[in-house]
């Protein structure tokens, strides 16, 4: 089992920045791959930016250049900094892990999801 809790959101001017944290517990972090999703009013849930076991990274075309995802396998944690956010950021943003290191970025490839947290642009 893993368990994720996440931290960071708020409220944010656009332009400004915001860095995402998400503690795990459980075993096998530095195996499994990670994700941050997002999921704004009426959209689906989409993967923002993805890690895997060995450092390789995804991030969807409308964030690239502006957000950094990364980890710390020695506390179990993993990050996604966020800047130069824009409105169309605004969104419950989700972390996740999966039960294999790939690279992954499907939300149905990943069985372990924190309680979410809100990031809100406003413009």
């Amino acid at each position: 089992q893993v368990q994720l809790v996440e931290s960071g959101g708020g409220l944010v001017q656009a332009g400004g920045s915001l860095r995402l944290s998400c503690g795990a517990s459980g075993r096998a972090f530095s195996n499994r791959a990670m994700a941050w999703f997002r999921q704004g009013p009426g959209k689906e849930r989409e993967c923002v930016a993805a890690i895997g076991w060995t450092a390789t990274t995804y991030y969807v075309d409308s964030v690239k250049g502006r957000f950094t995802i990364s980890r710390d396998n020695a506390k179990n944690t993993v990050t996604l900094q966020m800047t130069s956010l824009k409105p169309e950021d605004t969104a419950v943003y989700y972390c996740a892990a999966s039960s294999t290191g790939r690279l992954r970025v499907r939300p149905e490839e990943y069985g372990y999801w924190g309680q979410g947290t809100q990031v809100t642009v406003s413009s």
